[in-house]
């Protein structure tokens, strides 16, 4: 075409690619590097099939409108001039037609898609509602796709970096705030389908938030031999200062009876060297209980309240 001919929207034009620059709308952030090279090999073999829309913005200055994809391909196979499209966009047409072409595009990342929607939400100046019936979809599903935004920039590129989808982040909305890392990191571990998922939320959900603060939690441990091999190292320590203790295991009437024997004297003192037999039983046997605060001290103590876990009771 003629320098000196008028340039009409609408008209296809060959232009230098360099006079071409990207839109500053472009929904898409990341891009298949790998595809892009097979499209330009294709370009090379073929030519641009559907050439690309611009507008002018300058003296022989061109901003793209639709084709980003296009427009790499052409650059990496190193073309010169391309053909496109000439076309008459402010900056909010200019933003949809970019947003309306990635969104016929399934590969389109959830969160750029619901980026691109706010952007041109801002641009029109007009509703949710509105802006659905003019990108062509229904309020509930772009409100769904508005909320996806909710999330943090960090639970976001992990659901990018996972490939996760939009009904995956979704269902993770549900949790509060703080639970949803966790909830997207076992998501992205175990490779937790979409139903998966919604079980895992629902499990989350159900979960008890915390001990009840009527209810004094006392750390314990599940297995019996903790507390049996403490007793045993008690033991071994009065031997080593010459206390002749002894001890005694055996498992009757449900319970796991732990006896130990400390020689003592008339006086109730310990009796070092003293003669098993003469010695008075202490016994300590290890019960499944439901709440025991603490271990009695001597046989007189109050009994134990019931805990979850194991408790040993002095007898």
């Amino acid at each position: 075409m003629s320098r000196k001919e008028p340039q009409k929207t609408g008209r296809v034009l060959l232009l230098p690619i360099d006079s071409i620059e990207p839109s500053p709308y472009q929904a898409r952030t990341a891009f298949d590097e790998p595809e892009i090279a097979a499209l330009a090999v294709s370009i090379l073999q073929n030519g641009l099939l559907q050439p690309v829309s611009v507008r002018r913005v300058g003296l022989r200055k061109y901003q793209l409108v639709a084709g980003e994809r296009r427009l790499r391909a052409c650059r990496l196979a190193k073309l010169e001039k391309i053909p496109a499209i000439l076309a008459d966009f402010n900056d909010s047409e200019s933003a949809a037609l970019g947003l309306l072409e990635n969104l016929q595009r399934s590969q389109l990342d959830p969160f750029d898609t619901a980026r691109g929607i706010k952007e041109v939400i801002r641009l029109w100046g007009c509703t949710q509602a509105e802006a659905a019936r003019r990108l062509g979809l229904s309020q509930p599903a772009l409100a769904n796709k508005l909320r996806l935004l909710t999330l943090t920039p960090e639970q976001q590129d992990l659901c990018t970096a996972n490939h996760l989808s939009e009904r995956h982040a979704r269902a993770v909305l549900r949790l509060p705030e703080g639970r949803r890392t966790a909830a997207l990191e076992k998501i992205a571990r175990d490779n937790l389908s979409v139903r998966q998922t919604d079980k895992l939320v629902e499990s989350m959900l159900a979960a008890p938030k915390g001990p009840s603060p009527c209810r004094k939690t006392i750390p314990m441990v599940r297995d019996v031999r903790f507390f049996v091999n403490t007793l045993q190292h008690a033991v071994d320590l009065m031997t080593q200062k010459g206390i002749a203790a002894t001890t005694s295991c055996d498992k009757k009437d449900g319970c796991l009876e732990y006896i130990v024997r400390i020689p003592v004297g008339n006086d109730g003192r310990v009796a070092p060297g003293a003669s098993p037999a003469a010695a008075a039983p202490v016994q300590a046997a290890v019960t499944p209980a439901t709440d025991a605060p603490a271990v009695p001290a001597s046989a007189d103590a109050a009994p134990a309240d019931s805990t979850e876990d194991f408790a040993v009771q002095l007898l």
